[in-house]
């Protein structure tokens, strides 16, 4: 069975000598120093661990579970009083937990509490449309990830292990589905993504996205000549595989998923959700982040801790999905739609 460290370590290795950036510009500012605390008392509480932490960051963090409300609108006290008081609410210790990773990387308050907020806040939950996209995972699991992508932002080809991975890595308890965003400053991106929408009419969506992203991956142009290739090496109806992709039923698809981002205010790909609350990453990181998050929604929906398995158990775990293989590796920062 995997450790949530070794399942991080798997990811990481898809990212090695990689930046984790998104599709997206400008680049983002520097990080400003943390806050100095001025609690009067620091806090300590059952299931953090804040030995690691200066003096003056534990004053911080002990500022921040004081301050800040618990995750479950049912329980209006602090984070430190919820887990002091073993409140009937399983986010208030990775709440706890989080704030104190996040002083540990010398976050400044704003950054902190933005973040906070994006990871924990009621009402950052958003209620995403999905019934009839790809996906990857049994429809009623746990845990939901939805990704708007772009066939030739090479971000969101290298998210693709990553997000691929905690199917496998977490199987029946993971879905992930896909949805359309080809970004105009791409040529080819719009006609990429009719091409995986035509292939899904003969059930190789995920082939075809595989193989889209692995091909630009490579530095081949993304053009017609391409993806024919891919078609035919994929043997598809070629006839059908070209009217479906010119067809305005495909773009109608691609439309939607676009209409759908710009009602949610994408601002660059890879765009992700994880049971509807948006894994910013501008304040996460698919190598460090992902990871505890996904182990978080397992348990806090189960009420138990998620059970793992190594890649070489995990033939099954897209079992019952209209799954196919995987496509590239991860991310942090857009490249934006103008």
């Amino acid at each position: 069975m995997l450790s949530l460290r070794a399942l991080a370590a798997i990811i990481s290795l898809t990212l090695v000598n990689l930046e984790l950036v998104t599709c997206r510009s400008p680049a983002d500012g520097g990080k400003a120093p943390a806050p100095t605390a001025e609690a009067s008392e620091v806090v300590s509480l059952p299931g953090v661990d804040t030995s690691n932490l200066t003096s003056r960051e534990k004053a911080d963090w002990s500022m921040f579970v004081t301050e800040l409300l618990a995750p479950c609108p049912d329980q209006p006290v602090s984070v430190a009083e919820c887990v002091k008081q073993k409140r009937d609410c399983r986010l208030c210790l990775p709440a706890a937990q989080f704030l104190a990773t996040q002083v540990r990387e010398g976050k400044a308050r704003s950054q902190i509490e933005g973040a906070f907020r994006k990871r924990f806040a009621p009402d950052q939950i958003k209620t995403l449309e999905v019934h009839d996209s790809p996906a990857l995972g049994p429809v009623n699991a746990p845990v939901q990830i939805v990704e708007w992508a772009d066939f030739e932002c090479p971000f969101c080809g290298k998210a693709a292990p990553a997000l691929h991975g905690l199917v496998d890595a977490y199987p029946g308890q993971v879905r992930l589905v896909f949805k359309h965003f080809p970004l105009s400053i791409h040529q080819h991106a719009e006609k990429a993504a009719r091409a995986a929408v035509a292939a899904g009419k003969q059930g190789k969506f995920w082939e075809m996205h595989a193989r889209l992203f692995a091909a630009h991956a490579e530095g081949k142009e993304l053009d017609d000549a391409t993806v024919k290739r891919i078609a035919q090496d994929l043997r598809l109806d070629l006839k059908k595989f070209q009217d479906d992709a010119a067809s305005e039923a495909t773009a109608d698809v691609v439309t939607r998923d676009r209409k759908q981002a710009d009602a949610l205010e994408l601002s660059g790909t890879p765009w992700i959700y994880i049971n509807g609350r948006h894994f910013d990453l501008t304040h996460f990181d698919l190598t460090r982040d992902l990871p505890n998050w996904i182990e978080t929604e397992l348990e806090a929906k189960t009420g138990k801790r998620p059970s793992r398995v190594t890649p070489s158990d995990a033939g099954s775990a897209s079992a019952g999905s209209d799954a196919g293989p995987a496509g590239a590796a991860s991310t942090k920062r857009a490249e934006k739609a103008p």
